[in-house]
């Protein structure tokens, strides 16, 4: 018997099979793609949007539509979801022709860079080309199947243009193979022409039925368990660098109590913060260029190093200097290839939680020595009483940003989530913020983009409508991406915003002053009509009016104790509240015990670059391949 078909759209149908996607790991099922991002404009308005709005009033398929202010922002909204979601979720964006689409290759660049899985579905030119050129579209000198699109590729974990409606059953499989799969998640791009769009197909109505993808555990091999055990029990001095993995697994119980049973203290990365609370007798802190004394300190002299879900980037490394012992090995418990083979390292191809349970086995009688242990629960304890001195610095006329996060996060409970990416906040909040929670810690600083925070407020608090969600922002990241403020209000979405406005680039302006070129061009400043520079006084640029204006609540703190009274009125608040609060644009920052490479000019006519230059090739020298 032929199969039983019905007639739909190519939109129609992909909206369908987006509402039967499900994914389950360790029995928990729930919905893959629990709704759609988008902005309409020619492409995708008589396409997708008429899918989505039919789906809506017939209720022939449950797939919620999201308008977004931004097309970048709602996949930085989409990436957070995920996130928060531990990559079990997340949502499709659909963008218009041209502009629209292009629009969304920064939010696909950090989702890759992220390993977030979130689809795109960026609308393109006309699959039958008959009213070439169309509005907006580029045309290639080269090739006349190229489009703007194109530039999707580069930054997407998979990528397909859907010419025909029949060639969306295979793709929209492969999507959804890629998205749930731990290894090689991230972005994923399906381009849509406009035309292929409304095209209308007989569709067999398998393909619409309920779809299970299961996201299963890697079990570790027992021989590569037991190289690395005995690796670990040949080391003296070892120290495990905890990464996004270990969240990403729900490994939080596993790793601390592989910590307390083998005494191997903790570093962690950024995306690894909070899966061993800040207090706990392992805890070292952040690890690399923005880390802390402690783990630096520890990594100097480590001769095995244990990473576990971790990819290794180069502030973890410091640029390759961290890790001092010239003979330090390296171990890695990873599901990526990419990652565990890094640093010549000792793999482990398995899934944090077991892989962590099968070392625990494995190591149950052997641990470091007590004198080793004592050593590294002094130096944790040594920076906790810098991090006090950095919070309470009592800095003046204006307050340092160390003592705005310390007051916020004395003020925030521990399932509170921060959210963070760009600036000099990301390296304060490394050095000095304290998180017992890993879902509490949200600073995206893999691709580090300006622009993330507030579209990721959204998407957090989406995905946790129960917790508290605070997005610290500077003025330049708010400048960029500020819209989604507007998002917030028309989804009746709660979150705290904390503008933090010093008139320019405060770590842009230190790492320029560090590097000879003397902060040039990192201040919001008027023209200066004599010296034709951007030194002149500062714009009167008013971000609360501002934020105000999109229909938030807003207040405005002029110190440390303003702070504090405004951020307890915000949690008390039941709508998004905006709290604006200057600092000091020069610090002062947490001290710094590593290093970071970034090249200085090798001829200049500069005093202030020729003494960084000699700097810079002095710490050259300490760096190396781990081999």
């Amino acid at each position: 018997m032929p199969a039983e078909t019905v007639r739909l759209t190519t939109s129609q149908a992909l909206v369908r099979f987006l509402a039967a996607q499900y994914s389950e790991r360790d029995g928990i099922e729930q919905r893959l793609i629990p709704g759609v991002w988008g902005i309409f404009g020619h492409g995708n308005v008589a396409g997708l949007g008429q899918a989505l709005l039919q789906a809506a009033q017939t209720g022939e398929a449950d797939l919620p539509y999201y308008l977004a202010r931004n097309e970048q922002a709602m996949v930085h909204a989409s990436a957070a979801f995920a996130k928060m979601k531990n990559r079990l979720q997340t949502f499709a964006c659909t963008a218009s022709t041209g502009p629209g689409s292009t629009n969304m290759i920064t939010g696909a660049a950090l989702a890759t860079t992220n390993r977030l899985p979130v689809l795109l579905l960026p609308s393109d030119m006309f699959a039958s080309r008959v009213p070439d050129p169309v509005l907006q579209q580029l045309e290639d000198t080269r090739a006349g199947d190229v489009t703007v699109n194109d530039a999707f590729r580069p930054v997407s974990k998979y990528f397909d243009r859907v010419s025909r409606p029949e060639q969306l059953i295979p793709a929209a499989l492969a999507a959804m193979r890629v998205l749930t799969d731990p290894v090689e998640t991230g972005a994923v791009t399906l381009c849509l022409p406009q035309d292929v769009q409304a095209e209308a197909s007989d569709w067999p109505t398998e393909f619409f039925r309920k779809r299970v993808w299961r996201i299963g555990r890697a079990v570790p091999e027992p021989a590569a368990v037991e190289r690395i055990a005995a690796l670990l029990r040949s080391a003296e001095r070892p120290l495990i660098v905890a990464g996004g993995g270990v969240v990403y697994s729900g490994a939080e119980a596993e790793l601390r109590a592989f910590a307390e049973a083998t005494g191997i203290p903790v570093a962690d990365t950024h995306a690894g913060k909070g899966a061993v609370p800040w207090d706990h007798p392992s805890a070292v802190g952040g690890l690399g260029s923005t880390g802390t004394t402690a783990a630096n300190t520890l990594a100097a002299e480590a001769d095995v190093v244990l990473g576990i879900g971790t990819r290794y980037s180069d502030f973890t490394t410091a640029s390759h200097t961290v890790f001092g012992d010239p003979d330090v090995t390296f171990a890695n418990l990873n599901v990526a290839r990419l990652d565990a083979a890094k640093h010549s390292a000792e793999m482990l191809l398995s899934d944090a939680k077991t892989g962590l349970a099968a070392l625990t086995d494995a190591l149950r009688d052997w641990s470091v020595g007590e004198e080793y242990r004592a050593e590294a629960l002094r130096l944790a304890e040594q920076w906790r009483a810098t991090t006090d001195q950095c919070f309470d610095l009592g800095h003046g006329p204006l307050p340092a940003q160390t003592e705005i996060l310390g007051a916020l996060n004395e003020a925030l409970d521990d399932a509170d989530v921060v959210i963070n990416a760009a600036g000099s906040m990301p390296g304060d909040l490394q050095m000095l913020w304290r998180a017992r929670d890993p879902k509490a810690y949200n600073v995206e600083y893999a691709y580090s983009c300006m622009g993330y925070e507030i579209a990721a407020g959204v998407g957090t608090k989406m995905a946790a409508p129960e917790r508290e969600v605070v997005v610290l922002v500077g003025d330049g990241s708010y400048l960029m991406l500020s819209s989604e403020i507007a998002t917030m209000i028309s989804e009746g979405l709660k979150v705290i915003i904390v503008v933090v406005q010093n008139h320019g680039f405060a770590s842009i302006g230190s790492l320029s002053e560090s590097l000879g070129s003397q902060r040039f061009g990192t201040k919001y400043r008027y023209r200066d009509g004599k010296s034709g520079l951007l030194d002149g006084d500062v714009l009167p640029v008013d971000l609360a009016a501002n934020a105000a204006s999109f229909g938030a609540e807003v207040i405005t703190a002029d110190n440390v104790a303003d702070f504090r009274k405004a951020i307890a009125k915000a949690k008390a608040s039941t709508r998004t509240t905006v709290v604006h609060v200057e600092t000091d644009l020069t610090g002062p920052n947490p001290p710094g015990s590593a290093w970071w490479d970034v090249p200085v000019s090798e001829v200049s006519e500069l005093d202030s670059t020729r003494a960084a230059r000699a700097d810079y090739v002095d710490h050259k020298r300490e760096q190396r391949h781990y081999l």
